[in-house]
């Protein structure tokens, strides 16, 4: 499976056990990326959502 990067345009490659909420890395820029969808073959990604670090506080 495939994915296409929404900032360079380089194709992400998707391993055939992803699950959805998985993130995948674009490799050409290193933009992150949550697979939101799987549907025959056809997989949906969008925007990973950053959360910082909770350190106990």
């Amino acid at each position: 499976m495939n994915g296409k990067c929404k900032m360079c345009g380089e194709s992400i490659e998707i391993p055939d056990d992803a699950i959805v909420g998985e993130l995948v890395e674009c490799g050409g820029c290193g933009m992150t990326y949550e697979i939101s969808a799987i549907s025959n073959g056809n997989v949906s990604l969008k925007s990973a959502e950053h959360v910082g670090e909770d350190w106990g506080e």
